[in-house]
């Protein structure tokens, strides 16, 4: 490609805030992914040195591996492949060796699509704030990418090493017997947890293990609850003490208790955070502010020091690495610790619910009991032609009455006994909706009463 730079489709459409995610051929293409591999060797300063490069189950995740190594050796760099693994596996090696990384994947979407997960040395995040932009220039721009290797390519397996630094960070040694059921969604958990458990004292009921980018069985997004249906039928079934339900990169985790009933993540923020504020006490830890109310509350209760956050990976880690944090929780089930380079993992989330259920006679229920204390609506969305109109709409109709009003994230509304935060989509004409309260009742009523104003 020297000196006859190439034409690219619309990077906007594909290179988001976080990451990169778009259809595969039409979108996503080798050439891109060699040219965007170019653009962050250049950006990161890795010639001469090491860049990781690990994917995903999908169909066109090993040749867009293979693009994105053959693109980051013709700028010099190295690359070590990690070849399958999950989103966390490739942030663990990034931090053990001090590398930056890229990792193939499109996390929950449909089998169309892939992405590129980055990230600089240590883990570090990268976004659109943070060098993104440059990396999208560089393609846009047609640099030419030289036709030679410059670096070389070697592949290492991290999977044992990956586990092993997963069990020095939560005690499972002397946990009783349990019974966990496990739906990898055919996704990376099919790959990692088959290591990981094999260490505990559990017995695994594996669903949905095989590696299947087409997801043959249900889309791997735990956060929507109808994908949850057959974990809970299983949960009943087979009289389990526990569910996990993984992402398709296994980078996020969500628990279903013994009765088969979703655990609402923010529960397990607050029993992580309690677990987290035992080891450090008087610790910060960082909530997103579309977490419940109790989790703010546990943390004060255990001496911590609550630090509210705008949603999204790339604020939670900033804000960490700034204040020292030990642990941060978001509701989409992304859950992030000092300990693992202030990256997300659903395997080290995992691993705390099932150390603290497995140092108690509780069920589940039972121990997450006293983190529900409020009713939650979940998030609503709802398509609206002008959303800054709408959300300014909804502003003025609660200015008159007693609540405090702030705008970290789209805009937020709190009453003594309830709260709700109304968010634009980044990429779609949506309003996003979560309204939590004391009751079940006046949740209803609040949400009812600004989706009335949002819907016209």
């Amino acid at each position: 490609m020297e000196g006859n730079p190439m034409t690219f489709p619309d990077l906007t459409r594909f290179v988001k805030t976080y990451d990169i995610r778009g259809l595969v051929g039409s979108e996503l293409t080798t050439d891109v992914v060699a040219a965007l591999a170019a653009g962050f060797v250049d950006e990161v300063g890795a010639a001469g040195s090491s860049v990781i490069v690990g994917h995903d189950m999908r169909d066109s995740s090993p040749g867009f591996a293979a693009a994105f190594a053959r693109g980051a050796q013709a700028r010099g760099a190295n690359v070590v492949n990690l070849g399958l693994c999950s989103t966390d596996e490739t942030y663990f090696a990034s931090g053990s060796w001090n590398a930056p990384a890229a990792m193939f994947t499109a996390s929950h979407n449909p089998a169309e699509y892939n992405g590129i997960k980055l990230c600089l040395s240590n883990a570090r995040p990268i976004g659109k704030e943070s060098g993104l932009v440059t990396i999208e220039n560089f393609v846009r721009e047609g640099s030419p990418i030289a036709l030679r290797t410059v670096g070389v390519e070697k592949e290492r397996n991290m999977l044992d090493e990956y586990v092993d630094h997963l069990l020095t960070l939560v005690d499972i040694k002397n946990i009783r017997p349990l019974k966990v059921v496990v739906d990898a969604g055919n996704g990376m958990a099919g790959h990692t947890a088959p290591a990981i458990f094999a260490r505990l004292n559990c017995e695994v009921i594996p669903m949905y293990f095989e590696l299947d980018g087409t997801f043959p069985n249900h889309e791997a997004n735990p956060l929507d609850e109808s994908t949850l249906t057959d974990l809970k039928s299983a949960m009943k079934e087979h009289k389990a003490d526990l569910g996990l339900a993984f992402d398709g990169d296994a980078d996020r985790c969500f628990l279903v208790d013994e009765r088969g009933v979703a655990v609402n993540p923010s529960a397990l923020t607050a029993l992580i955070a309690h677990r987290e504020l035992i080891k450090h006490p008087g610790s910060s830890i960082i909530y997103n502010l579309i977490s419940s109310r109790a989790v703010k509350e546990v943390i004060e209760e255990n001496g911590g020091v609550g630090l509210r956050s705008r949603v999204g990976h790339s604020y939670i880690k900033k804000m960490m690495a700034e204040s020292g944090a030990i642990f941060g929780g978001e509701h989409s089930g992304h859950f992030y610790f000092k300990e693992f380079w202030r990256a997300d993992s659903g395997a080290l989330a995992a691993l705390h619910a099932i150390a603290a259920l497995g140092e108690t006679t509780k069920t589940m229920s039972e121990l997450l009991a006293p983190y529900n204390r409020y009713s939650a609506s979940g998030e609503i969305n709802s398509k609206v032609a002008d959303t800054k109109a709408a959300t300014e709409l909804v502003e003025q109709s609660y200015t008159s009455e007693k609540v405090s009003i702030d705008h970290l994230d789209g805009l937020t509304v709190n009453g003594d006994t309830w709260w709700f935060n109304l968010r634009p989509s980044n990429t779609e004409p949506l309003l996003r909706l979560n309204v939590e309260a004391s009751t079940q009742a006046q949740m209803e009523s609040v949400r009812d009463a600004v989706l009335s104003l949002i819907r016209g």
